[in-house]
Order: C-alpha cells, then sequence, then structure tokens
C-alpha cells in the first residue's frame, strides 16, 4: 500500500470513527432489549427492527456477535462496536434490515476452544466436535426461532462478529451452513477442517490487521486458504496497519453492506 493510499484509508477510518462517536446513547436505544429463555438459561439480546417496520413485510436478519470485552448480563455493552453501523441514517435508508446483538456472559464464549493466553498472540485450539457452548447454543436456537416469523427473509440471514465473535461467526456457519447467505468474520479465526459443508455454499469476506498481536492473522489467512482448498471463493482483506482493532477499517468500508446485503441463498 503506497504512502498516498495508506493517508486515505486513515482519513476514512477516522470519518467513521467520529461518526459513530455522535451516535448518542437515545440513538442505542433504539435497540429493544430482549431475552431468550431456554429451561434455566436466558440470552440477553438487542434488536434493531427497520424503520416503519411492518410484519406485513419481510426484511433480511443480521446476527452480530461481539467480542470478548463486552460479554456480561448488561444487556447493553455489547453494542459498543458495530451498532452504530447499523444506525447510520444512510444505511438504514438504503438496507432496511433487522439486527440482533445477542450478549455472552462474563465466563462464557461463543466459539467452543481452549484458550492459552500465555503466548501473544493468544493460541487457541478448536474443538468444534464437541457440543457448543451455551451461548452459542442460545443463540442457534434463538435463530432457528427468528427464522420462522414470516416477516423474516430466509434467503437474506447473515453473521459478522469481531474478535471472539469472530471466531463464533466461523462456527456457527459451520455447525448450520443452511442458515445464512454469507458471512463477515473480522480479527478471528476457527478450525481449518470445518469448512467443508459450507466453503461453496456461504460467501465470505473475512478481515484482520495484519499487526494483531492478540489473534494471529495467520487464523484468517488458513481459514481462507482451506476454503479456497474445499472449493470456495473468500474474500480476503488484510490491513497492513491494523493491529487487533481492525474492526474499525472494516466497519468504514464503503462497500461493507452493499457487499453483505447482495447475497441470497
Amino acid at each position: 500500500m503506497t504512502t498516498n493510499s495508506k493517508y486515505i484509508q486513515f482519513i476514512i477510518c477516522l470519518g467513521f470513527i467520529l461518526s459513530s462517536l455522535s451516535i448518542s446513547a437515545q440513538q442505542k436505544d433504539l435497540f429493544s432489549k430482549e431475552y431468550h429463555v431456554q429451561k434455566e438459561d436466558t440470552l440477553r439480546y438487542r434488536m434493531l427492527l427497520p424503520k416503519n417496520f411492518d410484519e406485513s413485510k419481510q426484511y433480511p436478519l443480521v446476527l452480530f456477535l461481539h467480542g470478548a470485552g463486552e460479554r456480561g448480563s448488561d444487556n447493553k455493552k455489547q453494542l459498543a462496536h458495530g451498532s452504530s453501523l447499523f444506525l447510520n441514517e444512510k444505511h438504514r435508508d438504503s438496507f432496511p434490515t433487522i439486527v440482533i446483538f445477542p450478549q455472552c456472559p462474563e465466563q462464557d464464549y461463543w466459539s467452543k476452544l481452549e484458550a492459552d493466553r500465555s503466548t501473544k498472540p493468544i493460541t487457541f485450539k478448536y474443538k468444534y466436535d464437541e457440543a457448543p457452548t451455551t451461548a452459542m447454543a442460545l443463540t442457534m436456537d434463538l435463530m432457528d426461532e427468528m427464522v420462522t416469523k414470516p416477516y423474516i427473509k430466509t434467503d437474506q440471514v447473515y453473521v459478522m462478529g469481531l474478535s471472539m465473535g469472530g471466531m463464533g461467526t466461523f462456527e456457527i456457519i459451520h455447525r448450520k451452513p443452511e442458515m445464512f447467505a454469507a458471512a463477515i468474520p473480522i480479527c478471528g479465526g476457527g478450525d481449518p477442517d470445518s469448512v467443508t459443508n459450507y466453503a461453496q455454499k456461504i460467501p465470505l469476506w473475512i478481515f484482520h490487521g495484519a499487526k494483531d498481536d492478540v489473534v494471529n492473522p495467520l487464523l484468517s489467512i488458513n481459514m481462507a486458504s482451506a476454503i479456497l482448498n474445499a472449493g470456495g471463493f473468500p474474500k480476503l482483506t488484510l490491513y497492513d496497519f491494523a493491529n487487533h482493532n481492525s474492526w474499525d477499517p472494516t466497519f468504514a468500508e464503503p462497500e461493507l453492506l452493499t457487499w453483505l446485503f447482495s447475497k441470497t441463498k
């Protein structure tokens, strides 16, 4: 990347960040507080409906999985990153959609894995052959319930997530390959041996920062390589200037949502 293009990318990112800061707490309250209960377990989530929502019409559905820092039980922190993208007035007008932000509890994780935090970047061992985590199981159950609603376009169901949520994105499309029309994992990773059941079905746009010292960018590269080897055609963006917070330039990508909503099953 030339110095000029780096500068342009920096300006784009800065503009997006500044516009995000202008999203008020009142605007975030457009995300209703919801609860999905299964026996003794509860999944807290926030939901954004399109402007002038009409149950007689049909809309795409986007699932957004947050990172580890937004875990908890306040049903609020999960909106820290990504909500501004969908609250943007231009995006709301151009892409009327239903957006769900579930919150993973503090001691749980989206993806079934072991993490060795004594290394930098962190080392992950994925265990997709085991039952999903409670948070993932509840999220999948919620999505199963949502796609039965008459106002959901079942051929336009999407998932995206960052960091821990990027790993959750790779895992949920492995566990439910028939559900999603496209996926956007950001600074995540997954099990390269798990891609065969979705590589040729689900378009992916994978993002990572080349300087990421938390989640190794090679994890995303290895997933893209595995998808290619399985006959898929993933889109991969590696930011040479970005560390772990590659979600900032990702959300500033002008074609991000255009690409996402162009994909149908």
